[in-house]
């Protein structure tokens, strides 16, 4: 190894540490949020006053270093308080954990296309996705489907949680469904045989997790964490060794 890369190597290093380290600005919330939350956070009217509190210190950390921005679109209070939840959500579980490859949310007015990110004419179906290339550390999700995913408390579908969970997974550099940044080395092949299982008996149809699930490893990681999170009772039910092991992931037994 050359000095130059040495030095490269440290440089890295340090420069990772100190954003790691760095102080996050809190912002400031609307004087209704404690309101706005117990009526259509689900997740957050299921903690204690002390789980409550530290909900919202998260998500005055996380409306700190992002900015939300509507494209054709309003961002009023509640959707403010969506997407901060929609990241909190699923990083509950790690006190220190920040989003630091993420910078910008942008919300649309209905579903967009993959590759134009056009919301008019034609393949109009995504409803949510994580930036690459010139769109790194971009997310761009449908309000409406961002507000319907908090609105249905039957349903095991949420959107942001989805793109938030895809954000996780791409910490350790691949967006692939095994997040190596949060799954302890042990739990690595159990989790990667539990997904196959899985994704066959979707397909076969024995199974009520989404059948986007199936589209490969990572649609199944966002997918099964949508319905951990959204109806995590159900979920431990129906699906007992899934739920276990993702609780060792994110740390956290929202069924609990």
């Amino acid at each position: 190894m050359t000095p130059i890369l040495i030095l490269i190597i440290i440089a890295m290093v340090v420069v990772g540490f100190a954003l790691y380290k760095r102080p996050v600005k809190k912002a400031a919330l609307p004087a209704d949020y404690k309101k706005i939350l117990s009526e259509h956070v689900a997740f957050y009217r299921s903690l204690d006053d002390e789980g409550k509190i530290r909900f919202e210190e998260k998500i005055k950390e996380l409306l700190g270093y992002i900015r939300i921005t509507g494209v054709n679109t309003t961002v009023d209070d509640l959707d403010t308080l969506l997407v901060a939840s929609s990241g909190v959500i699923p990083i509950f579980g790690f006190p220190e954990w920040r989003y630091y490859n993420l910078s910008d949310v942008l919300l649309y007015p209905h579903s967009f296309n993959e590759i134009s990110f056009l919301t008019e004419g034609a393949d109009r179906y995504v409803l949510g996705m994580v930036g690459e290339g010139a769109m790194q550390r971009t997310m761009i999700l449908s309000k409406p489907a961002l507000r319907t995913g908090f609105a249905n408390v039957s349903g095991k579908e949420n959107t942001g949680i989805h793109e938030f969970v895809h954000l996780l997974d791409k910490e350790d550099g691949a967006i692939d469904g095994l997040p190596e940044a949060l799954l302890k080395r042990q739990f690595t092949i159990p989790w990667l045989q539990l997904i196959a299982k899985n994704i066959i008996a979707i397909n076969a149809g024995n199974s009520d997790i989404n059948i986007y699930g199936s589209k490969n490893e990572a649609e199944f990681f966002a997918v099964a964490s949508e319905y951990f999170f959204a109806q995590p009772e159900l979920f431990k039910q129906n699906h007992t060794e899934l739920y276990n092991l993702m609780t060792q992931i994110f740390q956290q037994s929202p069924a609990h």
